[in-house]
């Protein structure tokens, strides 16, 4: 690759990080607002009941949310494999500077164990903020190295242990955040939370792309 090209996918990655990054101030500034409204007083745990209607509402949004950052990773490049891995950077970073944004504007949260409700979708997933960030920071680190490989001509296809330990890993994260869904549906405080289980679907991620990774590269470019 030459100099100019290098430019070129440099330049790439620069603008989807600017993208996400507003998207991660576009999502931070929605939960201010949504907290000045219901957590005036400050948000925490044990959860207050929200209208329905409302919850509605932000299902939608988390949907339309993944669309949008769907929708430029396919415009960003034409490669499946290329597009996954600027989908999983692109997310990462909206993660990232969502909460990096709820931190200089509330100066929330106070901790990185604070709890959050990550998501809505099938059930409520809560955590500690600790989680989705290092999540976060894995998903970027992975979407660069997927993306620059096959930006580089490297054929890129995972092997099939990855996916066997990248179902493992999924299985252990989602059931850490899954677990204790009474917390957010009726109003509970949330039992402790599986750390270990988090941290070994965490090693299950890094180690299947790790395998891959080293098969990618033994394989070579086109």
């Amino acid at each position: 690759m030459t100099q100019k090209e290098n430019f070129k996918y440099y330049s790439k990655v620069f603008y989807l990080f600017v993208f996400a990054a507003a998207m991660g101030y576009f999502e931070s500034a929605v939960v201010v607002y949504l907290r000045e409204l219901i957590y005036p007083e400050g948000f925490a745990f044990p959860l207050k009941t929200i209208p329905k209607g409302l919850i509605t509402v932000e299902v939608a949004r988390e949907v339309a949310t993944i669309i949008m950052l769907l929708t430029v990773a396919a415009l960003a490049a034409k490669k499946f494999w290329e597009r996954f891995g600027y989908f999983i950077f692109l997310f990462g970073v909206w993660d990232l500077t969502f909460y990096i944004w709820l931190k200089a504007t509330i100066n929330w949260p106070q901790s990185i164990f604070d709890w959050d409700i990550l998501f809505l979708i099938p059930s409520p997933w809560i955590g500690p903020v600790a989680a989705p960030v290092l999540i976060s920071i894995l998903m970027v680190a992975v979407g660069l190295s997927i993306t620059w490989l096959v930006y580089k001509g490297y054929r890129f296809r995972p092997a099939p242990v990855t996916w066997l330990m990248a179902a493992i890993g999924t299985a252990a994260i989602l059931y850490s955040f899954l677990h204790d869904t009474d917390a957010a549906l009726k109003q509970k405080m949330p039992l402790p939370y599986f750390y270990w289980l988090f941290g070994l679907g965490l090693m299950f991620y890094l180690a299947g792309y790790f395998i891959t990774y080293l098969k990618v590269k033994k394989r070579g470019t086109y």
